[in-house]
């Protein structure tokens, strides 16, 4: 049987592939739970330092859930359907947002549904010129239910996303930039490049110094500024008291590049 999501590993980038192309790479609920096992392993693994989620095949990165499945979790009563539909699909996109290491989107084409809601909830994406974003729920008559109610808002303003939620219209790759959804859009075929170039970048500082700015911005968004703030100071103090805070330093004052091995404890 094909695996729904394949996990390959490039140095300190792993790639996770959507790999259900004849079914636009539909997020089953198979698919939805090795996502999620796949994040698990990877977080406690110190060779990797950023993930990078595509589609495989070239017609879509996820057009969405996988409305079959998700019709007899419907025939099966409210119960059932929140439990293995909204719910699961909601840890997924929360992981995502919570990782704290550095996780990309190389939106290779359509991102319908949840296949969107995946791209809003990743820290940054990257997009091919000839991708198609949609958020069609309200199509077959439901709400979005991976956090696009949530998170499309606090990315593109209230007035923007509910246009997009309301009528379910397609958008293209430069109104996803042009709203924040995505970072970048490349050319077609490139964006798998894109993505690792962006990831490279970041991996040049403290995987420790990255994580702490994850959580500051993920947590600082949902709070008050002056929670936030305390939010950034607490993290702050938990970098003071590492290694790669005396290597930083000493390498800026050294006038070289810093080394960075990611150790909590001071030298």
């Amino acid at each position: 049987m094909t695996t729904p999501v394949l996990l390959d590993r490039h140095g300190p980038i792993a790639l996770l592939t959507i790999n259900r192309p004849e079914k636009l790479n539909a997020l089953d609920y198979a698919t939805n739970d090795l996502l999620l096992a796949h994040l698990n392993e990877l977080e406690p693994d110190d060779g990797v330092g950023a993930v990078v989620i595509t589609g495989a095949g070239r017609r879509a990165f996820s057009a969405g859930g996988d409305i079959h499945e998700f019709s007899r979790s419907i025939a099966d009563g409210i119960e059932a359907a929140v439990r293995d539909f909204c719910q699961r699909g909601q840890r997924m996109t929360a992981r995502l947002e919570d990782y704290p290491k550095p996780v990309i989107a190389a939106v290779n084409g359509l991102a319908y549904g949840g296949g969107c809601e995946i791209t809003e909830a990743v820290h940054l994406a990257v997009t091919c010129e000839s991708a198609l974003f949609a958020k069609p729920e309200i199509t077959i008559g439901i709400p979005p239910t991976f956090g696009g109610t949530q998170r499309l808002p606090r990315l593109a303003g209230r007035k923007r996303a509910l246009e997009m939620l309301l009528t379910g219209d397609s958008f293209s790759a430069a109104r996803a930039l042009d709203i924040g959804l995505v970072n970048q859009v490349v050319a077609d075929g490139r964006e798998l490049d894109a993505a690792f170039a962006l990831a490279k970048r970041i991996l040049r500082h403290s995987p420790l110094a990255a994580s702490r700015i994850l959580t500051a911005v993920t947590r600082g968004l949902n709070t008050t500024i002056t929670e936030g703030l305390r939010i950034e100071q607490e993290q702050f103090a938990r970098m003071a008291a590492t290694r790669d805070v005396h290597e930083g330093l000493t390498a800026w004052i050294e006038r070289r590049m810093p080394d960075y091995q990611g150790a909590e404890a001071k030298q």
